[in-house]
């Protein structure tokens, strides 16, 4: 299957350059499969789809203020830092720019007392760095850096989106980048959804670098995915595997949770259903079409870029024409598009 089956004409005034003033109020599209229809709708009224009994899987990763901006010491020259993973202890796998500038041996110093050292070379041009600091290494992270917006976000990071750019249950920190199909849920949704007798649980995957990554391969079954961490408690597996023996639906909420619970999927000898396994995992699956999902029934997701294999994703759980056909309909319809933008709910 090559790439540009997955493309489409996006306008660049549709990427949402800044968050809705209130989270629940930004548009929804609702593609039902079935009947193959597609209704226009607020985020508010997700609930309207949702039914006792079913589950709301949520990813509670927490973004890192992962930019810092510096100077090359003895030179003076700007850097600038993304932290992408961290390896152990002050040990952090680092994209740089200008890459060319840093070699192993030379030290970045950030602000008082907050230094890092390039120790080597890292894949794809990155480096493993190593910091020095006083105090307590995410409060100056806090302090110090900035939210790692998405390069299509053509401006500077502000205190808003120190906010705006999380989710409002988002806890366990590791993350480079929002898994933004969340961002739309208010702590009022949520309460409304349980008082409808919804469940909700939450796994963790620190959503890495590669979510910037484009697929540069011409057919889409040579492109390999980055490795990402995820975890999932004994709480939320059981949580998710009695929804599934009741017969209640799994709804995932973004790219990251569905990515998480396929790959934490088994089949149940006694029941002959897919189930969760708790635990810790890295994963590195990669859903385009004719994958058969095993947990995921339905899916809150965002407006993902043309070639992107959040597209493909989508376009497995559904149909590639029918969300390219969608997607047409929400270009006409100027809903906005990408992290900040709108959200579709397929079920």
């Amino acid at each position: 299957m090559r790439i540009d089956a997955f493309d489409y004409t996006l306008p660049q005034a549709l990427i949402a350059q800044r968050p809705s003033e209130q989270r629940d109020v930004c548009r929804l599209m609702v593609l039902d499969r079935q009947n193959g229809t597609v209704d226009h709708k607020h985020f508010y009224d997700i609930l309207d789809y949702l039914g006792p009994g079913d589950c709301l899987v949520m990813n509670n990763s927490k973004v890192l203020p992962a930019r810092l901006f510096g100077e090359k010491e003895g030179t003076g020259a700007k850097i600038e830092f993304l932290l992408i993973k961290r390896l152990d202890g002050d040990r952090w796998e680092t994209m740089v720019k200008p890459g060319k500038r840093l070699k192993p041996g030379d030290s970045v110093v950030f602000g008082d007392n907050f230094r890092a050292k390039i120790l080597e070379y890292g894949e794809d041009g990155t480096r493993i760095v190593e910091f020095s600091y006083e105090g307590i290494f995410m409060e100056r992270l806090e302090e110090l850096g900035k939210m790692p917006l998405p390069p299509y976000i053509e401006r500077e990071s502000t205190v808003e989106d120190k906010d705006m750019y999380q989710t409002v249950y988002c806890k366990e920190e590791g993350s480079v980048a929002a898994p933004t199909a969340g961002l739309h849920f208010t702590k009022e949704l949520l309460e409304k959804a349980e008082a409808k007798g919804i469940k909700l649980a939450y796994v963790t995957l620190h959503v890495g670098i590669g979510t910037f990554r484009p697929v540069k391969c011409e057919n889409v079954e040579d492109h390999h995915m980055h490795f990402e961490e995820y975890e999932i408690d004994e709480l939320t597996a059981k949580t998710i595997n009695d929804t599934i023996l009741s017969g209640g639906r799994i709804v995932s909420v973004g790219t990251t949770s569905t990515r998480t619970l396929e790959s934490a999927a088994y089949q149940d000898e006694t029941s002959g259903k897919f189930l969760i396994k708790a635990g810790a995992g890295s994963t590195g699956i990669f859903i385009y079409p004719g994958y058969q999902f095993k947990v995921v029934e339905a899916l809150i997701t965002n407006f993902h870029l043309p070639k992107s294999t959040l597209l493909m994703l989508i376009s497995a759980l559904y149909n590639r024409e029918k969300i390219l056909e969608a997607y047409e309909i929400a270009v006409k319809e100027e809903y906005r598009f990408f992290s900040y933008g709108d959200a579709c709910l397929i079920v």
